[in-house]
């Protein structure tokens, strides 16, 4: 979080400084299918953040020696362009944040993907931030799960991710860039929407029971509208396979 010395004013006469309400997501645009030489991907611009999500595999394991006779193993690289935004500029190679988000977008998928239907493979997940405006590690899981799910990979469910936190006395969904700099408190959630299992929670700042009830509940009512266009982004592609499988007849 930034210093809270020149904070700005973050909302205003009820509003929040986009005109958004408290529980109200970005536009969210999903698209599926989107590069032909991977096995799944994924599209997504989520307000201002327009993100990459591409698969691979499942494939040999390389090297060799890291490969596991019982399941896949999974490797996730989340990265942010240089040009994506001013933070990033002329920034190369993964930063401690990166990793970070690698990481746990990483253990996320493991907790979905039927790992056991692949052994001595490997699934390559790969999200690349082509302009980020707040909200990005959770815009990425819900694209690489489209991109997961694109490719046919065995999941138990199709993940999503959203944050929610704190501004001043207000429970606040889905931050952009200022409102995570200066905010109380932000908890970016990624949730396996069968039965509400969350598979993610990191906190910045604190909230009190109450607050951190309320926070969960804005995230699993925003999901369902989240998990309605991940499912039409894939439906809109199959169609498009379809289409073009028969016009090829």
């Amino acid at each position: 979080m930034a210093s809270k010395a020149n904070k700005p004013e973050l909302i205003v006469k009820g509003r929040r400084i986009d005109g958004r309400d408290f529980n109200e997501l970005r536009p969210i645009k999903i698209e599926a299918g989107i590069l032909k030489n991977a096995d799944g991907s994924a599209y997504v611009e989520w307000g201002n953040n327009k993100i990459l999500a591409a698969v691979y595999g499942p494939k040999e394991a390389m090297p060799k020696h890291i490969a596991d006779p019982a399941k896949a193993i999974i490797k996730c690289r989340y990265a942010m362009a240089p040009f994506s935004s001013l933070a990033e500029h002329g920034r190369t190679g993964p930063n401690r944040r990166a990793i970070e988000i690698s990481k746990v977008t990483k253990e996320v998928f493991e907790n979905v993907v039927i790992l056991s239907e692949f052994p001595n493979s490997e699934i390559d997940v790969f999200i690349e931030v082509l302009q980020g405006d707040g909200g990005t590690r959770a815009a990425g899981i819900t694209a690489a799960s489209v991109a997961l799910a694109n490719a046919g990979i065995f999941m138990r469910d199709l993940v999503y991710a959203v944050s929610a936190g704190r501004i001043e006395d207000k429970i606040v969904l889905d931050f952009n860039m200022i409102e995570d700099n200066y905010s109380e408190a932000d908890m970016p959630m990624a949730i396996a929407p069968r039965n509400n299992e969350v598979l993610l929670l990191q906190m910045d700042g604190g909230l009190d029971r109450d607050q951190l009830k309320q926070a969960i509940g804005m995230v699993l009512e925003a999901g369902k509208e989240i998990s309605r266009l991940q499912r039409q982004a894939l439906k809109e592609d199959y169609s498009r396979v379809e289409e073009s499988a028969r016009g090829n007849k």
